[in-house]
């Protein structure tokens, strides 16, 4: 059996016969002394293999990279000058005199202090890109920060209760996984998109104060922030207002980040309406690190000549906005041209600007190609508004308010950090006052903003008939240096309210019945006002890793094309099995020649 852990060996152990176990990290071969880097767990730890004890001298001759072995030694210290500042172990090593070969491996297709891996060739070989140290930190991480939360909910009266992984799909957003039943033929499960249904029973059920660390599934497309199966901290309270409710989650993430990275969060944390994120920032998870903030144009671009601003000005739910970039002037054309392609990934058609070069020089100081479809008036409005000076340069966003939104607020988060004006630490904001629906275009028609078990505003149940696009959410998302990591509300808890935000959607008594039977029936059962929030664990732990995606912070995820490399998921099935779910594929219409 070991003795100790190899990263933990150190002064305290000089003088001690150790046994050790662990990987081969490095064999080094110096004039006939042989030395065995160690790892395990908890770091490194120098073995020293002396030629005067041949059977372990012979031993280590035999070692490869990511060989198992047990080494007994005596703990010394290192001679002088070959200290290694950069391990806890540095000042120490041990002189092996056993050396047990546990078990060979195969020469990796990687070594484990490599910074510069295929990310394919890591998910590949998860079980190998899992010893490397920075994965060792950052699991470890996750574990104490899942800890941490675990006993700020404990000492605040929270029960930890599971709820079911099988359940009815209730289509609401993202797609669901589906899973078929055996037994009930032409019947099928859906993995949870989140808990939300139960912990609102949790609620009516009198559990008062509930919480889950717990998978999710959503069938959606993925980026670095998303997975097809990630984990929320599942959070549900009785008897709290919004206040009450954003106060205790407030200190339950300062106490994570105080006691896992020994961070001081702001006390309190900001707030600010959604209208008033998306008028500056042009996101509801603005990056307050960026000072960079949007200029309203809309009223003053009506009129004028140039055809892009005016329609857009002019348009229903239009939108011109400018954004002012400090030293921009220094963009060259090439810069410029990138940030044009950025920004049609969200919709934006093209990204006008105006150089402002010596403002002293009125029309003369300023180039752009807009300039000639402008009035004078105009253009000293927008440098009256945005507060350019010289050498700046100031970006425009015109079309739909959506599409100048997501445009300039991701263009304002990409310039800010590319031009090193973001601040560094940690900016953390609570986002409130959501609008209770957002407008499908496509199928014409209300959609819940954040779902439709979100409560009203105080005053504005009547709106759900009669204006619903005016009618404000009593929601809640907590942001993160522009990540949203949270996001709650306080929930629907009578069924006459439920009813009219069902009616509001578009959603009539039967389909409410079919898809949310149970929940309604509950709401008349004496139900508490209650509500709570979700956190992201794995966004969370991203951003306190430094990673940057999440899936540095899973230990087995999927790709973007939601795949495991390792196990080859999906993966298809046999005939018999497929009988027994009562399913037959559809094969695939041969092309026509």
């Amino acid at each position: 059996m070991r003795s100790d852990y190899c990263g933990q060996i150190s002064r305290k152990h000089l003088g001690q016969t150790v046994t050790l176990h662990g990987w081969v990290h490095r064999r080094r071969d110096h004039g006939g002394v042989i030395f065995i880097d160690l790892r395990d767990r908890e770091g490194l730890v120098q073995i020293v293999c002396d030629p005067d004890n041949p059977a372990t001298f012979q031993s280590a001759d035999k070692l490869r990279h990511e060989y198992v072995i047990r080494v007994t030694g005596l703990v010394r210290e290192r001679p002088a000058g070959t200290v290694n500042t950069n391990l806890g172990s540095g000042e120490i090593e041990v002189l092996a005199q056993t050396i047990d070969i546990l078990n060979p491996s195969l020469t990796p297709p990687f070594m484990m202090d490599d910074e510069h891996l295929s990310e394919n060739v890591r998910l590949e070989y998860r079980f190998l890109d899992l010893r490397r140290p920075q994965m060792q930190n950052n699991l470890r991480l996750r574990y104490k920060t899942a800890l941490a939360v675990r006993n700020f909910l404990d000492r605040h009266g929270f029960i930890d209760i599971e709820t079911p992984m099988l359940t009815r799909s209730t289509p609401e957003g993202a797609r669901d996984y589906l899973v078929p039943s055996r037994v009930q033929a032409g019947n099928f499960f859906a993995l949870p998109q989140s808990p939300q249904l139960f912990k609102q029973l949790l609620m009516i059920s009198g559990f008062d104060r509930y919480y889950q660390i717990v998978k999710c599934f959503r069938d959606e497309d993925l980026r670095a922030d998303r997975q097809p199966e990630f984990t929320q901290i599942d959070i549900e309270t009785s008897f709290l207002s919004q206040d009450e409710i954003i106060e205790l989650m407030e200190e339950l993430i300062r106490v994570v980040f105080k006691d896992v990275l020994d961070i001081d969060l702001a006390n309190p944390f900001p707030r600010m309406s959604y209208d008033d994120a998306m008028r500056l920032y042009g996101s509801d998870k603005p990056d307050l690190r960026v000072p960079l903030t949007l200029t309203e144009l809309t009223d003053a671009m009506k009129d004028v000549e140039f055809k892009v601003f005016r329609e857009a000005a002019q348009m229903k739910d239009g939108r011109v906005a400018a954004l002012r970039v400090p030293r921009g002037g220094e963009l060259s054309r090439k810069e410029i041209d990138d940030y044009t392609e950025f920004v049609k990934i969200y919709g934006a058609k093209g990204l006008a600007y105006i150089k402002v070069n010596d403002l002293g020089k009125g029309a003369e100081g300023l180039q752009s190609p807009i300039l000639k479809f402008l009035p004078q008036t105009t253009v000293n409005t927008i440098l009256e508004r945005t507060g350019a000076q010289n050498g700046d340069l100031v970006f425009f966003g015109a079309d739909k308010a959506k599409i100048v939104n997501e445009a300039l607020g991701a263009l304002r988060a990409k310039v800010g950090h590319a031009r090193g004006l973001a601040e560094t630490g940690w900016r953390p904001l609570w986002v409130l006052d959501f609008p209770m629906f957002e407008r499908d275009d496509e199928e014409n028609r209300w959609v819940a903003m954040h779902h439709p078990f979100t409560s009203p505003a105080a005053g504005h149940e009547d709106l759900l008939e009669t204006n619903p696009g005016a009618a404000r959410a009593i929601a809640h998302d907590m942001v993160l240096n522009g990540w949203e990591i949270g996001g709650g509300s306080v929930r629907i808890h009578r069924q006459d309210v439920q009813s009219k935000v069902f009616t509001a959607l578009n959603i009539g008594p039967e389909e409410a019945e079919a898809k949310f039977g149970f929940l309604l029936k509950a709401l008349q059962y004496g139900a508490p006002p209650h509500g709570g929030i979700a956190f992201g664990l794995d966004r969370i732990v991203t951003m306190m890793a430094g990673a940057e995606s999440i899936r540095d912070v899973i230990a087995f995820p999927k790709t973007q094309r939601a795949q495991c490399l390792l196990t080859q998921a999906p993966n298809t099935v046999d005939e018999k099995q497929l009988r027994e779910l009562h399913i037959r594929l559809r094969q695939p219409e041969q092309k026509k020649n």
